[in-house]
């Protein structure tokens, strides 16, 4: 079969089954592009393989278009198939590499997927779970009898130690409860026990270890600390399980992470149960931190929620996704006067209203106005550095509120030399 022949029948079927071309220029070069002798091994193969889709007028393709276009060297299927974003891929093609900077970089090989099950490399966990005990301590200094400013600043640290043992325990238990639902997580698919760097049954032992030495923490603390600290231990197990079942598994978060907001006052000698006024206090400051926990994570949520609702999770993030800011709002007003109303149970002074209120308004009401919760690093950077500009800001206040209390700031002149106003009024 010759196609270039003009007598050729094969000629004649296939001009039937193409459209004809035009009088313009471009279409008439393109007609005869076709017909070159280079193009016969192509024409055999389409007479060979003719089906009624290939044979249909090219009614799809624009009229700029030149005919040879449609003839192109590429497989059909491979022109019908979207090409993979580059997004796609990158997910895809995305694997775990270990960190080259920080502190996790400095530790040996084998060390690495423990530093990270604990979240060595991101303190501000152990930062959120510190500032509630930090806050009760400071809160319990000026009304303990026995505590001295040494005292006070040793039992913030044995909290702070117990801080960052116990916060390594709850991630591993955490990671331990969702291994199979952090493979499907963007942020969380890396995590050492989901990427399989470590066992079920080796995250199982190293967390007794961390429980271990959080109970030499707790031990080194008056005896009453022992029963007020062991109940948070079943909030730490069972907060994993919250986000299952329910839309707000936050709230178990703040109940767990706002428990340091009561052992202030046993640690420096206050009996919760002979003290109504510490009592008072002591409920106040936990609802309050319980508020900001709620608030902090419903942020930290939203990095995760798109991947949630593949996974299945759920979280208070979902549940008022329209109405976030609204919510982080009343949230925010309950934290602040809740943290008043315990500074007025223990009769602290304008400096703790001014400051640690005064402060929380102010960090609190910028975050909110200002954090894009549709960005995944705008709400990282507000969930990490509003822990210390409304933590800090709060302790600093008690910090204040401590100092004016102790060196007699709210004491008249006259209270201080009694000797003095007699003998004036004598």
């Amino acid at each position: 079969m010759i196609l270039c022949a003009s007598s050729s029948p094969s000629r004649r079927a296939l001009l039937q089954k193409f459209p004809r071309p035009g009088k313009t220029v471009h279409q008439n070069k393109a007609r005869q592009s076709i017909l070159q002798p280079s193009s016969r091994s192509l024409f055999m193969t389409i007479c060979r393989n003719s089906t009624k889709s290939l044979y249909k007028p090219c009614s799809t393709y624009s009229k700029k278009t030149s005919l040879t276009r449609s003839f192109s060297q590429k497989p059909i299927s491979s022109l019908a198939t979207t090409p993979p974003t580059k997004e796609a891929e990158q997910k895809s093609t995305a694997q775990y590499s270990p960190p080259e900077t920080g502190l996790i970089a400095c530790l040996p090989r084998r060390w690495v997927p423990y530093a990270e099950l604990i979240r060595l490399d991101k303190p501000t966990g152990t930062y959120y779970l510190f500032f509630p005990c930090a806050f009760s301590t400071l809160l319990a200094a000026p009304i303990s009898s026995t505590a001295t400013p040494l005292h006070v600043l040793g039992t913030a640290s044995l909290f702070f130690t117990g801080a960052l043992i116990m916060r390594g325990a709850g991630c591993a238990i955490n990671d331990l409860w969702d291994r199979n639902l952090d493979p499907h997580v963007e942020r969380t698919k890396f995590r050492p026990i989901a990427r399989g760097a470590i066992s079920p049954e080796q995250a199982i032992v190293f967390t007794g270890f961390q429980l271990l030495a959080g109970l030499g923490v707790l031990l080194s603390f008056p005896t009453q600390c022992l029963w007020y600290g062991i109940p948070s231990l079943l909030l730490v197990a069972t907060y994993p399980l919250a986000k299952r079942v329910t839309y707000y598994p936050q709230a178990v978060l703040g109940l767990t992470f706002s428990w340091g907001a009561i052992m202030g006052f046993p640690a420096l000698g206050v009996d919760l149960l002979s003290n109504r006024d510490a009592l008072g206090a002591a409920a106040a400051l936990y609802s309050s931190c319980i508020a900001w926990t709620v608030l902090y994570d419903m942020i930290y949520a939203h990095m995760d929620i798109k991947d949630d609702v593949a996974a299945g999770i759920k979280s208070i993030a979902l549940r008022h996704e329209h109405n976030t800011k609204a919510v982080l709002s009343a949230l925010a007003v309950a934290q602040v006067t809740l943290l008043g109303a315990a500074g007025a149970a223990v009769g602290a002074g304008p400096v703790f209203f001014v400051g640690s209120c005064g402060s929380a308004i102010l960090t609190l009401g910028t975050m909110i106005w200002r954090v894009r919760l549709k960005s995944v690093e705008d709400c990282w950077w507000w969930f990490k550095n509003g822990c210390l500009l409304t933590g800090g800001g709060i302790t600093a206040g008690l910090v204040l509120e401590y100092i004016a209390q102790i060196t007699g700031f709210y004491v008249s002149s006259e209270d201080r030399n009694p000797q003095a106003q007699e003998a004036s009024e004598c």
